[in-house]
């Protein structure tokens, strides 16, 4: 895939997008434009499947709506309204610093940067852009596991990780697909072009694709 094929391929992606249930994050920011709410949900969705995370937030959003609700919990109050999310127990942790941080350096306030978004507790890159997206409307370039491997596997780019990619997509990328690539790719890659054994057969997009790594 070449860079110039982007448009014609993210309006493909798009269409397929908008047939098929979209991520969690997208969901929930549907719900609420709560940039606290947004920066939760997409902390605990990390190695979670969509159902479990959507579940989980329904329970604590019914206890926690403001980061100074987090406060006079406690981590093992805070595992127990999480669970059974991925990694509860350290997203727990990370939950229960998150209103002293907020307070100490960012004046209660959820920051709007991913520079700044990264020095909260257990904020990533994937994590940061994704809450500038869509909890600010503002461009981020967020690259996940299926980000990485399906723009790899298309030939549009040649790295070695997560980082890497988001750098070089940055580069060859028009700023009007930022958003929206990573939902595009997150929703194929969990029906279509997956890790292993991807449905090539039935691909939207398979005439773009030089299925780099994909045998047979």
């Amino acid at each position: 895939m070449k860079p110039a094929h982007i448009p014609e391929v993210n309006r493909i992606l798009k269409r397929d997008y908008e047939n098929n249930h979209a991520p969690i994050i997208e969901l929930i920011r549907a719900q609420t434009e709560d940039p606290f709410k947004i920066l939760v949900a997409t902390l605990l969705s990390a190695r979670t499947k969509d159902e479990t995370t959507s579940e989980v937030c329904d329970r604590l959003f019914k206890t926690v709506n403001t980061a100074d609700d987090l406060k006079p919990l406690t981590i093992r109050q805070i595992e127990k309204l999480i669970y059974p999310i991925g990694f509860y127990k350290t997203k727990a942790k990370h939950l229960k610093e998150l209103p002293n941080v907020l307070d100490s350096d960012f004046g209660g306030r959820i920051p709007d940067t991913i520079d700044e978004l990264c020095k909260l507790p257990g904020v990533g890159r994937k994590t940061a852009n994704l809450v500038v997206i869509n909890a600010f409307d503002k461009h981020g370039m967020c690259v996940d596991i299926h980000v990485h491997r399906i723009s790899n596997r298309m030939g549009l780019i040649r790295t070695k990780d997560p980082l890497e990619s988001e750098m070089t997509l940055r580069e060859i990328m028009p700023k009007r697909y930022w958003k929206t690539w990573n939902r595009h790719l997150v929703s194929y890659g969990q029906r279509v072009c997956r890790p292993i054994n991807p449905q090539c057969d039935r691909c939207l997009v398979r005439d773009y694709c030089k299925r780099v790594g994909v045998s047979a």
